[in-house]
């Protein structure tokens, strides 16, 4: 979903319209792989698990891309909220 919501970033000039329809094709082929992936998940996780695993892994994968492709810096506070997201996901997972 990163790609999808923020790969056109790069592309300005390019019409909002071809956007839209690259992003919804771009996550078409996410979701085919993420409801199979929530259905397996839940016989094992709750919801709320799922939705913090999955939050955590977008953040992570945001991180990467916004320093590598869209060429962004990383900052001290972004390091103390990833804390502060690993201490929730503690918090999550504790019986």
């Amino acid at each position: 979903m990163t790609f999808a919501w923020y790969g056109h970033l790069k592309f300005r000039e390019s019409p909002l319209w071809i956007a839209i329809v690259i992003s919804w094709l771009i996550a078409f082929v996410e979701y085919c792989f993420q409801v199979p992936a929530n259905r397996i998940g839940s016989y094992q996780f709750s919801t709320a698990q799922l939705k913090t695993i999955q939050e955590v892994i977008t953040l992570v994968v945001f991180s990467v891309f916004s320093m590598t492709y869209l060429r962004e810096q990383f900052r001290w506070n972004y390091l103390v909220a990833f804390g502060l997201i690993v201490g929730a996901v503690f918090f999550m997972f504790r019986e």
